[in-house]
């Protein structure tokens, strides 16, 4: 088995330190692909002849009812219906069956099940392994819809929810009770990208409640930079609308999980009718085969971008998991393989409604849109108070006007020039 970095270390883009682990340790913490280099396994992952029938890209079936030649082939499908044969549209096509056995390559995992979103993934994810009296255990910082889906949706169905501070770490196990049946992570942080001493958590939790289940929105890597399943973690989602994707045109979600999961996991989204047509399956296929060479840039460009940003003088600070200062900055130098397009700063002020538009609307390279992990740079602000509210039970220390950017794959230094004029805007 060779053990592999995204990034090489003996090259300039890539600014990962061992921390306090020594380097075989290290690299053992890396990504496994049955003796392939990570960029070789996205180019080859779900590309069998059973999927591509001789051509390059797996082919797009679609598909409701699949028919059965004799009775003996509809029981045999029947029987092997949940593992990979065809037996109706919901359960899946060749073009998903290709998707999912990749992902499962990649991510490590016994299964994949699709989803039509990101927020479709965290939902029913959490869904299959709650009922009535449970307790989801779920990190203040997670993407404000995954929070939304625990305090509007689960509540109704007599699930509470219970927030832990990002950098908790091993005190975790005192919020663990009888009742915790999911803990979700989320690193680095929605928008304000803390990251977690995910081993630290997942020890403690394992120590008080090992049947407990562990997810984590691991969306920012892509599910690559941080191999969340190598970390005891049971089931790694992604918005796969972001990087998998790639291009900012179709919405998908996934949940890779580990054999204890994969069968109720499984059989939830099923139940629940939950799917992805054919040609985003497709698309998303096609997306991981550029994976690495974007995420490669998309790190190289928003660190160089970062580190600018850290000097600027009307910049109090940036939130990038790369940057020395950054929250949990030793456990992405420790845990991660890489960092993606995606962080945040904060403003020395807070702008007036005015003094936003005024930044804001004359862009030239970087649009306001939500999503990200598309080739185009995207950038959004939230004053301090607008965080607060979607911090429960925590606190900001910040009162400046923070900004999200996602830096893509244009020039980097049309981007930081952008930013220039844009800072002129709001001396």
């Amino acid at each position: 088995m060779k053990n592999i970095l995204l990034y090489p270390l003996t090259t300039s883009a890539a600014f990962i330190s061992h921390g306090s682990l020594d380097v075989q340790t290290y690299k053992n913490r890396q990504i496994n692909m049955a003796d392939k280099h990570l960029d070789t396994a996205l180019v080859t992952a779900g590309r069998s002849k059973k999927y591509t029938l001789g051509a390059v890209n797996s082919v797009i079936q679609r598909a409701s009812s699949l028919v059965f030649d004799t009775v003996d082939a509809k029981k045999q499908a029947t029987r092997n219906r949940a593992k990979g044969e065809l037996f109706y549209g919901r359960r899946g096509t060749l073009t998903h069956f290709s998707l999912q056995e990749a992902m499962c390559e990649l991510e490590g995992g016994a299964g994949c099940a699709l989803f039509p979103c990101g927020a479709a993934a965290v939902a029913n994810a959490i869904l299959a392994f709650v009922e009535q009296g449970d307790e989801v255990l779920m990190t203040n910082t997670a993407y404000e819809p995954s929070q939304d889906f625990c305090t509007k949706m689960l509540a109704r169905l007599g699930v509470s929810t219970c927030w832990f501070d990002p950098l908790i770490g091993a005190d975790i196990a005192q919020l663990v009770k009888p009742n915790t049946k999911v803990v979700f992570l989320e690193s680095p942080g929605s928008i304000t990208m803390e990251v977690h001493d995910v081993p630290a958590i997942v020890q403690a939790v394992r120590r008080v409640a090992p049947e407990a289940i562990i997810m984590i929105d691991n969306t920012w890597a892509a599910g690559i930079l941080f191999k969340a399943l190598e970390f005891d973690i049971d089931i790694s989602i992604q918005a796969a609308t972001k990087y998998l994707i790639g291009h900012s045109d179709g919405m998908i979600g996934t949940a890779v999980a580990n054999a204890r999961c994969w069968d109720r996991l499984r059989e939830n989204a099923y139940l629940m009718g939950q799917m992805v047509d054919a040609d985003t399956a497709y698309m998303t296929s096609r997306g991981l085969r550029t994976l690495g060479l974007r995420l490669r840039q998309h790190h190289e460009s928003s660190l160089k971008i970062a580190e600018w940003l850290s000097k600027h003088p009307q910049v109090e600070r940036v939130n990038h998991p790369a940057l020395a200062g950054s929250k949990g900055h030793e456990y992405w130098k420790r845990d991660f393989t890489g960092s993606s397009g995606l962080f945040s700063f904060v403003l020395k002020k807070r702008l007036t409604d005015a003094e936003l538009s005024t930044y804001l609307d004359p862009f030239e390279l970087f649009s306001m849109a939500f999503s990200w992990g598309g080739y185009e740079s995207l950038i959004l602000a939230n004053q301090p108070e607008q965080i607060a509210h979607m911090r429960p039970g925590g606190e900001i220390d910040f009162s400046g006007t923070l900004v999200r950017v996602h830096i893509g794959l244009e020039n980097v230094d049309d981007l930081i020039a952008d930013l220039a004029a844009g800072f002129s805007r709001i001396v």
